[in-house]
């Protein structure tokens, strides 16, 4: 408890510095608020619209959801398969690399023709982005587990199937976990980037409008309202994952 309230006192006392060092540089340079906004203009678009604000975060938020728990799946699915045997590995881990290739600007406006302007294509976007580290990250780690435990299942007439469950699966969570801390930071990218090219709602479609408008009071509020959402998206990640490796204290 002493931990988490020293670790919350030096979060909140960061946040201060930076409001007041914020501030102190709108008072000094006095540039124009549609230029760069001071912490009072960004507070008053709180007040002011903070259902507005809360309604088209919640569709980001569910969109973020969403497609980490595609990728999640989708990803710990390939990495099973490529972990499984060697030729699946040979024939499925480039296209998944090909995947991260390909940069999301370019998939975000086809996966817009193709799937429409709703929630679908913004959770398909957010699951590809999310869906490279937590295959690889598993798969890598599944495939560094122990050469002796193998051996040792192998001499004791394990098969291939049982050895994939019961050692390479459990032994490569570490790996699964640090995949997935990952992914779950770049989660928000693809789902804003998917609102920026075609979406009636989120916090990208504000972004995109009040850019449009010189609003940047707003565009700001919707920034900081997407960097709360990555970080309690992270923070409870984090609090997940880490229950699935507490025999790794080192994460």
């Amino acid at each position: 408890m002493k931990r988490r309230l020293g670790r919350l006192a030096r979060a909140v006392s960061g946040v201060a510095l930076v409001l007041v060092l914020w501030w102190a540089a709108t008072e000094i340079l006095s540039p124009p608020s549609y230029v760069f906004p001071g912490p009072l203009d960004v507070g008053r678009v709180f007040l002011t619209r903070w259902s507005y604000l809360l309604h088209h975060a919640a569709i980001t938020a569910s969109e973020i959801v969403l497609g980490l728990l595609v990728g999640l799946v989708a990803g710990v699915g390939t990495a099973l398969a490529i972990a499984a045997t060697p030729l699946v590995r040979r024939l499925v881990l480039p296209a998944v690399v090909v995947t991260q290739t390909l940069p999301v600007f370019a998939i975000a406006p086809l996966l817009v023709v193709w799937l429409g302007y709703g929630l679908v294509s913004k959770i398909t976007m957010a699951a590809l982005i999310i869906y490279f580290p937590i295959a690889t990250a598993y798969a890598e780690a599944m495939a560094r587990v122990d050469r002796q435990l193998i051996d040792l299942a192998t001499l004791n007439g394990a098969s291939r199937t049982q050895i994939l469950w019961i050692i390479r699966a459990p032994g490569g969570l570490p790996g699964l976990v640090a995949g997935l801390k990952v992914a779950a930071t770049v989660a928000p990218i693809g789902a804003v980037v998917g609102e920026w090219v075609g979406a009636s709602a989120g916090l990208g479609f504000i972004m995109l409008h009040a850019n449009a408008r010189l609003q940047t009071d707003t565009l700001f509020a919707a920034l900081f309202l997407l960097a709360a959402l990555a970080l309690v998206l992270r923070a409870v990640v984090d609090r997940i994952a880490d229950r699935l490796v507490r025999w790794q204290p080192s994460l």
